[in-house]
């Protein structure tokens, strides 16, 4: 396994061929965490794409059997020490702005804004065996990078305050016939259901792309930044608090180190390490 911060191995990386691209979160020792490297390497590859003329749509995966862990154990302790602010991780805002449709295709597990991140695409296509929660609040502190907007948009507002308040990780199958996503489909099968979706965008004109994109992203910006704003208000309060440093040293724990197969069960909540 090679080491997270070794700068020959690119933890994100962007392919674009024949209108397609695809951003892939890869950062398997760190877990697809949102560490400050792997964030700036996330930002570098969606600045590429944004000024990128010749992709129509962009597929955004992450490892397998791990979307992504969210905000990494040290990003989270310098937000609430004060030594970063809430609005410096601008990583959905870059997500949604871009002027291309972008197709979440999460076939691994994702929590916290790990799965916000996921959901910030236009389409999302979930893997029925993968777990899927926000665990905001077992850390200390109320919800970021917009989730308190765009998960409620995603899976209505009282599913979404059953994860937000409980905590609780739901396997993908739960998420059928309820949530507004594209798909729930077997692990298996996310990755080619995704590029099979992709396919059908590489024959229509970039510029109505372009325009098409603009529009439909609209309610999801709008709810972003209500969210974020409310947020980050929340937040200022949230980490002048001694007991949210405490609870993060204390509940942090990576996603990756409770399989799914292994883990809770659909509404179960998961026990911190």
């Amino acid at each position: 396994m090679t080491e997270p911060n070794d700068p020959d191995t690119p933890r994100v990386t962007l392919t674009i061929e024949d209108g397609i691209a695809e951003l892939w979160m890869r950062d398997e020792p760190g877990n697809n965490a949102f560490s400050r490297g792997f964030v700036a390497e996330l930002l570098a590859c969606m600045d590429t794409l944004s000024r990128d003329t010749e992709a129509k749509v962009c597929v955004v995966r992450g490892l397998p059997e791990l979307f992504s862990a969210g905000g990494d154990r040290n990003m989270l302790l310098d937000l609430a020490e004060g030594r970063l602010a809430p609005y410096d991780l601008e990583l959905t805002r870059n997500l949604i702005e871009l002027p291309i449709p972008t197709i979440a295709a999460m076939e691994g597990s994702a929590v916290g804004g790990g799965l916000i991140f996921g959901l910030a695409c236009d389409m999302v296509i979930m893997a029925r065996e993968s777990r899927y929660g926000t665990n905001f609040m077992d850390l200390g502190f109320t919800p970021g990078m917009g989730t308190t907007g765009l998960l409620q948009f995603a899976v209505g507002e009282y599913l979404a305050a059953e994860m937000m308040f409980g905590c609780q990780y739901f396997k993908g199958s739960h998420f059928e016939h309820r949530a507004n996503v594209n798909a729930v489909v077997a692990r298996a099968k996310v990755l080619a259901h995704a590029r099979k979706l992709a396919l059908r965008l590489t024959d229509k004109p970039r510029f109505a792309i372009e325009l098409l994109k603009r529009q439909l992203a609209l309610p999801r910006r709008q709810a972003f930044e209500a969210a974020r704003t409310a947020e980050s208000m929340m937040h200022q309060v949230c980490f002048a608090a001694p007991e949210t440093r405490a609870r993060i040293r204390e509940n942090y724990n990576q996603v990756a180190d409770d399989q799914p197969s292994s883990g809770p069960q659909p509404g179960e909540k998961p026990r911190p390490s």
